[in-house]
């Protein structure tokens, strides 16, 4: 059940890299997870400091919150993955919508162009999921 959650928060993770300390790998925190990636937009997308503040905040945030809730889940002891799947697309929907808030036109299309793996992979599982229920109305 580890390996779920383990694996769940490593495809949520904004690029998360693991620090080698003492010769073990170190997992970051959700909080860590956020600065870095909060670090890494504001470079990438050219952030006012009113916009990293307000990314800053957001991420830290949500991972934190994302984080235990998908904690919650495994000591409840959920199996079933894509449970696991849905936390995490409702809180990477719910950090793109905060973003599109702060960030002007083109910094949107740099951030979709620059999403992490695990946002990407979310963002592609949050659309097959729209299209299968457009084509069920029809």
């Amino acid at each position: 059940m580890k390996k779920v959650i383990l694996a769940a928060l490593c495809v949520a993770g904004f690029s998360l890299v693991a620090a080698a300390q003492n010769k073990e790998e170190k997992i970051p925190t959700a909080e860590e997870s956020a600065t870095t990636e909060a670090e890494r937009l504001e470079k990438v997308l050219k952030l006012e400091d009113w916009q990293v503040f307000y990314v800053d905040s957001t991420l830290r945030h949500d991972f934190v919150e994302m984080e235990a809730e998908l904690k919650a889940m495994q000591e409840a002891r959920v199996s079933n993955v894509d449970l696991y799947y849905d936390v995490q697309d409702r809180w990477f929907q719910q950090i793109e919508d905060t973003f599109r808030r702060y960030l002007d036109d083109d910094q949107w299309k740099k951030f979709v162009k620059n999403m992490s793996r695990g946002q990407k992979d979310s963002w592609k599982r949050r659309e097959k999921k729209r299209k299968k229920e457009e084509q069920n109305k029809n």
